[in-house]
């Protein structure tokens, strides 16, 4: 576990940090990559089967590492831009010199601290693919998963065509619709979150969500005690999937977050964001998430 204090121009925040990436117990290879360090926290899952899929995530890892100052809150609009700039990374990893594109991707997800339009701090929420970012708030019932899987499972469930429990059973639960590398542009979906209250975020390959359920992971990140660790946390999470049968990789960044300092007026409205070019647009969002 690692401890940071990171500034905004309105106070600053503790987090309490904790990661682990493991092959599973049945694939030779790790394709996922993780990023645990301020002020973006995300994990990317190789897409399995293609064409250099464990160095997909990684290149993506290493350009979002890159993008941004180390311990410093960013902007939304440069957290979209390396969205792009690792999209355009894993196109370049598999352009082969005769023209003919080959075939590697990953999924991304994650979330960054940013500063935004003078309302104080958020977390910025963002994802493409099946990987998932949860959060969870002491005094609140349950889990809420934040992110919305790019799947065909997921658009068929929202046709009302299967259930959470025909989803996890369908033959093509592993067919996403949107990852980097797929195509020369890309669109993240991304939620602005209050920084400003006392939470967790969980952010995770399918390896994880395969194997345990929502109901399953909320009674993993009740603490023991007053005290315990984050890593005691992901420990549990890891341990679990591994026994349930750890058919794919299992990747976990686990971040508490504790905020020092002034609240904004307006810090307590979740927003989601879309990208327009360079603006961003920040109605509020609606509390339709999955809860558990």
């Amino acid at each position: 576990m690692t401890d940071y204090r990171v500034s905004t121009e309105q106070g600053h925040l503790r987090l309490q940090v904790a990661s682990a990436s493991h092959a599973g117990r049945v694939r030779a290879v790790n394709e996922d990559s993780v990023l645990a360090e301020p002020p973006v926290f995300a994990v990317a899952d190789g897409m399995g089967g293609h064409s250099f899929g464990d160095r997909a995530s990684a290149t993506a890892i290493l350009a979002l590492r890159e993008q941004f100052d180390p311990g410093q809150a960013t902007e939304p609009d440069d957290v979209f831009a390396a969205v792009r700039r690792a999209n355009a990374a894993v196109r370049q990893l598999t352009a082969s010199p005769g023209g003919e594109q080959l075939i590697a991707g990953t999924t991304l997800a994650g979330v960054a601290l940013v500063e935004h339009s003078g309302v104080g701090p958020r977390w910025m929420v963002f994802n493409l693919g099946d990987s998932r970012v949860y959060r969870w708030q002491a005094g609140q019932e349950g889990l809420e998963r934040i992110s919305v899987d790019h799947s065909l499972v997921q658009e068929l469930m929202d046709a009302g065509l299967i259930d959470e429990d025909g989803a996890r059973r369908h033959p093509d639960r592993n067919v996403i619709t949107r990852a980097l590398g797929a195509a020369d542009e890309v669109q993240a979906e991304a939620w602005l979150l209050p920084a400003t209250r006392p939470q967790t975020f969980v952010i995770c390959s399918d390896g994880l969500t395969k194997e345990l359920d929502d109901a399953r992971i909320a009674e993993l990140l009740v603490p023991t005690d007053p005290g315990e660790s984050a890593d005691a946390a992901v420990d549990r999470l890891l341990t679990a999937a591994l026994a349930a049968g750890g058919a794919d990789n299992i990747s976990i960044v686990l971040v508490r977050s504790e905020y020092h300092g002034a609240a904004s007026a307006t810090a307590d409205v979740d927003e989601q964001t879309r990208e327009r070019g360079r603006s961003i647009l920040s109605p509020e969002l609606d509390d339709t998430r999955p809860r558990v």
